[in-house]
């Protein structure tokens, strides 16, 4: 249903009131009045009837008692595509409405999801809700949390909110037209449908603390849906998420490195999940394997990262869903860059409203990075900014991620005192260190039991695969250990460089290497609509996915998973024969290496497993 044209809203307005079949006598009821001088007895009849079939759907807080009585008049000669105006206290409806709703069977006129019911009896809430917003003493469309939760966000480097960017899983689009707009086309579906409360929990509770509860309301699932990436590359699954689970929420920041689009930091959420089973408390931290992060990341279709398009907003802004293990290692391994995780001062209600709010951004927020004001750190005060009231009023705003955590400790809501003890911290897993220093460390023992000529981790790495080769079989069992995680991080850095190597040689344009853009470019497209939830769903509904919709999911993601976790490793084959000889003979060097380590410690432990298993009466005689 087109409504670009249905709804001419002006200035002049009164309030109404609530239902005609109030609680009491003391209650206010609907005054309506049908102008009907122009209409037939039946058609008369037809429109007491559909008002009265409104009425007893409205909230019973729709209206205060001085409420002025509202003129209804069907029109035939209102513009094609436009089904309702609301002028002052009057409604204009599309008389065309009321005959299809009044040419249905008498069951359909009352069955809301016939289209004709529908479609009347919308129109009519949709110009009640206008007439009751611009109402006396009425603050729905012009409540600065209404804009907040409807998308229209704060823009923490000027004054002023930024355009609404929550597209994705709309009911209709005609609701970010404007705040107004926005109200009338929510009620109606606050009104009509029992589902609206589980698929716009937070729109809901606002409206319910302001007009009443509705009328009916399906029981919702206690947990949320996320889109969460997997460990292999390129897989993702659904994650049900019960608040309940989650122990706390903490600041989580990846420190800076010398890359340009990385030397402030990162800033990211980390949601401490309690095991299954496990009552939520401190013990939760250790539950690593179920700590989930949301991190809001620019997603790259291409092979090489733009500094410029991340300048300009042409990179998508996503939130996504990761593992904290994986973030570990992404971050302490492979950049080596160190991890600060400060807890947040949230109540478990405060938390609910933030997991609730971070599920509709994953599922309708569809924004566009820009490296200066729409950063990681911008984004995250936005979440942090519109899932709890509390801190919208902290004053965060700030465009790197240490300003954002500096903010937040000096409103009392980060406590960076865990940090304060690095070696504590680290145990407690507040801390995670880059995993350089531990480099150093092994080279050291390495060091101590070989002559190598390096003098630092640095120049070990730096070495040949072949050099390095060359000392394996003078070690012991600590040397060759300790080897061995040198050599798997040398062969992280080798993978590093050649994927390096291969963006640059897989621009486009070069006809020899077609066949692997091709394939690339394939990838990144199926890659692309993973990391767009809503991409995943067709068909009517909005907000967040109910569970037919969500088993619709599971099974796109599983396949879709599946796929290009083959088709990552394809092209890893196929990528390694586009690299220079000195490339591909370093990295198949690197590889051979590792596992020649393996293979040596395997030998080395066998005396050692051996001792162990001698009885303790046997060592000691």
């Amino acid at each position: 249903m087109n409504r670009r044209r249905r709804c001419a809203w002006l200035w002049l307005a009164a309030a109404i009131a609530p239902a005609a079949h109030a609680q009491s006598q003391r209650s206010p009821v609907l005054q309506v009045s049908v102008v009907a001088s122009e209409l037939t007895p039946s058609e008369r009849a037809a429109s007491q009837a559909l008002l009265q079939q409104v009425g007893q759907r409205l909230p019973a807080g729709w209206v205060t008692r001085d409420a002025a009585p509202i003129q209804l008049q069907w029109r035939r000669d209102l513009p094609a595509q436009v089904h309702g105006r609301a002028i002052g206290n009057r409604i204009l409806l599309d008389h065309a409405l009321l005959d299809a709703w009044s040419m249905q069977p008498a069951s359909a006129r009352t069955d809301i999801s016939a289209p004709a019911t529908r479609a009347a009896m919308a129109a009519l809430v949709h110009e009640l809700a206008h007439v009751r917003d611009r109402g006396a003493g009425s603050t729905l469309s012009r409540d600065p949390r209404l804009r907040d939760l409807a998308g229209w966000q704060v823009r923490p480097w000027r004054v002023g909110r930024g355009a609404n960017r929550f597209s994705d899983r709309s009911p209709d689009a005609y609701e970010r037209h404007s705040p107004a707009e926005f109200v009338a086309v929510n009620l109606e579906h606050y009104v009509l449908d029992a589902d609206y409360a589980c698929r716009r929990p937070a729109l809901a509770a606002w409206f319910s603390e302001r007009l009443g509860p509705p009328h009916a309301a399906a029981a919702c699932a206690p947990t949320l849906p996320y889109l969460q990436a997997d460990n292999d590359a390129g897989a993702m699954s659904l994650l049900a998420l019960d608040p309940a689970r989650v122990y706390a929420v903490d600041y989580l920041l990846a420190e800076g490195n010398e890359q340009p689009m990385s030397r402030w930091g990162h800033g990211m959420l980390r949601l401490v999940i309690c095991a299954p089973g496990r009552v939520p408390g401190p013990a939760c931290r250790l539950d690593l394997q179920y700590h989930r992060v949301l991190s809001f990341r620019a997603f790259v279709g291409d092979v090489q990262i733009s500094s410029w398009r991340g300048l300009t907003g042409s990179y998508p802004s996503r939130l996504f869903v990761l593992p904290l293990n994986q973030v570990i290692d992404e971050y302490t391994k492979v950049e080596l860059r160190a991890l600060s995780s400060v807890p947040l001062a949230l109540r478990p209600d405060e938390i609910a409203a933030l997991l609730t709010r971070a599920a509709q951004v994953h599922w309708s927020y569809d924004g566009r990075y820009y490296f200066i004001s729409n950063n990681c750190a911008v984004e995250t005060y936005k979440l942090l900014h519109d899932g709890v009231p509390r801190l919208a009023e902290a004053g965060m705003s700030s465009i790197t991620p240490r300003g954002v955590r500096q903010r937040l400790q000096r409103a009392g809501l980060a406590d960076l005192h865990v940090l304060d003890d690095r070696a504590q911290a680290t145990r407690q897993g507040y801390y995670f260190e880059s995993a350089a220093a531990h480099y150093q460390a092994m080279f050291d023992v390495l060091r101590r039991g070989i002559p190598v000529p390096q003098m630092s981790v640095a120049q070990w790495l730096d070495a040949a695969p072949g050099a390095r080769a060359q000392w394996f079989d003078r070690g012991g069992l600590r040397e060759t250990a300790a080897a061995l995680l040198l050599e798997q991080a040398a062969l992280r850095r080798q993978e590093l460089i050649a994927r390096d190597a291969l963006k640059r040689l897989l621009r486009p344009g070069i006809a020899e290497r077609a066949a692997v853009q091709d394939q690339l470019q394939s990838l990144f497209v199926r890659q692309a609509r993973l990391s767009h939830p809503a991409a995943l769903l067709d068909g009517p509904g909005y907000g967040l996915p109910q569970s037919d919709e969500q088993q619709r999911v599971r099974a796109q993601v599983a396949q879709a998973s599946s796929g290009l976790a083959d088709g990552w490793k394809q092209l890893q084959a196929l990528g390694r024969q586009q690299l220079s000889a000195e490339l591909r003979d370093d990295l198949e060097q690197s590889e051979a290496n590792v596992e020649r380590l393996r293979a040596r410690l395997r030998v080395l432990a066998q005396p050692v497993q051996a001792v162990a298993a001698v009885p303790e009466q046997a060592i000691a005689k």
